[in-house]
């Protein structure tokens, strides 16, 4: 419940002797509106850097889909379906090897997520990955969002029609530094992968620096690397893009990109 449903209701007399009643906040339900609500915890606490890998994954259309015929009924209906199926995907993805007891990992899973209203971040430490291990999360994400249109849609055909028709993802390397308790993040990397994902048509797109494709034969055959000038953040970036979905952009949209020795 917010602070505004609770209320009380009290009765006051005017100066023509007139009785009304009329609804009020209590003062200790006003004066709790404050910074707290935030759930951020303790803000003075200072904040902690972490070296990060930053993934934000955003439905495309997702605001149409929004204005769907009774959204209240269908929303709950297909959150739950996506929210269970890319956690699921996350884990499944990871996985190297089955043992009786457990699994052995490609890299860790990430530590930090965040439900943005059209989409998740997930945020991964990587202080202690190698190179190998964080192309092997970008490939991950990469094949979340070609499993979203070639499987998860189409296991949903059935109870959802129109459902966002792209995941699309935009990843980032780069420090982030922690808010109160942990409860969020700030950092530049944060905005950075957040722009990438709304790059043109493109589904899938990720800073080059700090993620070295040489160290993966897939990402190394499929990507293109561009400069770019990233809205906000820099004039001049290099980026990795998928090369089919290069390709397919119009002439006006390839102009965007400028290509690199």
């Amino acid at each position: 419940m917010g602070i505004f449903d609770k209320s009380n209701l009290i009765e006051i007399d005017h100066t023509n002797g007139k009785k009304e009643i009329i609804k009020i906040l209590t003062k200790e339900s006003y004066d709790s509106f404050d910074e707290s609500i935030l759930g951020l915890g303790d803000i003075t606490v200072e904040s902690i850097p972490i070296n990060a890998l930053v993934g934000i994954f955003d439905l495309e259309g997702f605001t149409n889909f929004c204005s769907h015929f009774d959204p209240q009924l269908v929303l709950p209906e297909f959150l739950s379906m996506f929210l269970k199926w890319i956690f699921k995907q996350l884990r499944l993805e990871n996985i190297d090897k089955t043992y009786k007891l457990g699994y052995s990992v490609y890299a860790e899973l990430p530590f930090y997520c965040k439900f943005m209203g059209d989409g998740l971040m997930f945020i991964w430490k990587t202080d202690h990955l190698r190179q190998g291990q964080i192309c092997d999360i970008v490939v991950t994400a990469h094949e979340i969002c070609n499993k979203y249109i070639n499987e998860f849609i189409k296991t949903i055909s059935d109870s959802i029609t129109n459902p966002p028709p792209k995941l699309r993802c935009g990843l980032a390397r780069g420090i982030i530094y922690s808010v109160g308790n942990g409860n969020d993040f700030v950092g530049p990397c944060i905005n950075v992968a957040s722009r990438l994902q709304k790059i043109s048509s493109l589904t899938f797109c990720f800073l080059k620096q700090g993620i070295d494709i040489r160290q993966n034969d897939y990402l190394n055959k499929i990507t293109v690397v561009k400069n770019y000038n990233i809205r906000g953040i820099s004039s001049s970036e290099l980026i990795c893009i998928i090369k089919e979905e290069f390709e397919l952009l119009s002439k006006e949209e390839k102009k965007l990109f400028v290509a690199t020795n």
